[in-house]
């Protein structure tokens, strides 16, 4: 098989990324390792950012996204008893997020997909990624398995989307990366419940116990999360127990108002944050969790995987249009400013948000600078910029 884009992972990245190359007439193959069903199952995080927002209308998938999703102009600290706003719409002139499921978004990416004749390889694990440097010969291959024999998908160019234990970045090669990790000592513990939120917006709460996080998929749905050592396991927890462990981190008012139900899922999130550079080598190009992963307190996995579409796409496009080529060369170190600034705020919010230690005076550190941050124009402000998300840099 031949194209001009392999893709290889169906998460949100790769499909976004075919569906702005198809609209300027440019073929991709998306390979994927897992089944059709499996991909739109996937419990993902659901808090776009503006930009995000405006590249998924670009692509013309935004039809249920619009008429589904939540437009959210503040969010909410809470501790010391206390719930501070942050408005983020008018500390940012205007700017907000909406929330609307990393599920909800694959399964409309696949469906303006095939309904555009794309093809994706469902049940197609990548094996390796071959004759990807420039120059070469041979064309640049993506070798993968289907049906239990070895098929090769030859393109000009390879887009690895398939997160972080990916082929991908393994293919490159250790001696051409420069990796950089963190992995923070403790995880989320998550429940997705049928019951209306707590909040009509998200409450991200610091308490003596740990880190909480009130969240909602929709007005009917509901995503709650504590923070949990790293040997918890999910069969531990009842459903009580949970929501007892969450009442206890919020404000008296605030969980007085928890609504509370069975769960339709639990499952335990390790956190950790990584980057691998470059995001290129030669014709091999890596986007989203596979270039690099962000705790989820920021709300940046997604939003960061769209950014990188927002330039890869733009610099394909200009390649197979005008054949240049300064925009390839410029992907990573534009991406990479952008990735840094995005895993410094996310380590910063989870650092203010979660309990590390038993020392009283970390506690009280955090309280002083959770005080400073909501009676300080300046400081929510700060906050408020990195949580809708910085502006894509001008890449034309």
């Amino acid at each position: 098989m031949r194209t001009q884009v392999g893709i290889i992972g169906a998460g949100p990245a790769g499909l976004l990324l075919a569906q702005l190359l198809h609209q300027q007439g440019i073929e991709s193959v998306i390979i994927e390792r897992q089944s059709r069903a499996h991909v739109e199952a996937r419990i993902r995080a659901g808090v776009l950012e503006q930009g995000t927002v405006k590249l998924l209308r670009a692509a013309g998938v935004h039809e249920r996204m619009d008429r589904e999703g939540l437009i959210h102009e503040g969010i909410s600290l809470a501790f010391a008893d206390r719930q501070e706003r942050i408005d983020l719409h008018k500390l940012t002139g205007g700017s907000t997020v909406m929330v609307y499921g990393q599920t909800e978004v694959t399964r409309d990416l696949i469906q303006a997909r095939l309904d555009a004749g794309g093809v994706i390889e469902f049940e197609a694990p990548a094996l390796a990624v071959e004759d990807y440097v420039g120059g070469s010969a041979s064309p640049t291959r993506i070798i993968y398995e289907k049906a239990g024999k070895p098929q090769a998908l030859l393109c000009d160019f390879v887009a690895g989307c398939d997160g972080y234990h990916g082929i991908a970045r393994t293919s490159m090669g250790a001696d051409k990366l420069s990796l950089f990790e963190k992995i923070y000592p403790f995880g989320w513990l998550g429940i997705l419940s049928d019951t209306p939120p707590v909040d009509e917006e998200l409450i991200y709460a610091n308490h003596v116990r740990g880190f909480a996080l009130c969240s909602m998929r929709s007005p009917t749905r509901s995503r709650y999360y504590v923070q949990c050592s790293l040997d918890e396991r999910v069969e531990k927890w009842s459903d009580d127990a949970f929501w007892d462990e969450l009442r206890r981190r919020l404000p008296p008012a605030t969980a007085e108002k928890l609504v509370t139900g069975p769960r339709l899922e639990m499952s335990i999130a390790p956190l950790r944050s990584f980057v691998a550079e470059p995001m290129r080598a030669g014709n091999l190009f890596l986007a989203g969790d596979a270039a690099h992963i962000v705790p989820p307190t920021g709300a940046k996995g997604l939003n960061l995987a769209a950014a990188d579409v927002f330039y890869l796409s733009r610099a394909l496009i200009a390649y197979y249009g005008e054949k240049r080529t300064d925009l390839l060369d410029r992907y990573s170190a534009t991406c990479l400013r952008r990735v840094w600034k995005a895993i410094r705020f996310s380590w910063w919010l989870t650092t203010l948000m979660h309990k590390f230690d038993d020392e009283p005076i970390s506690y009280r550190l955090q309280l002083a600078e959770l005080d400073y941050l909501t009676g300080s124009a300046a400081g929510s402000t700060t906050l408020a910029e990195n949580y809708v998300g910085l502006p894509f840099e001008p890449f034309e």
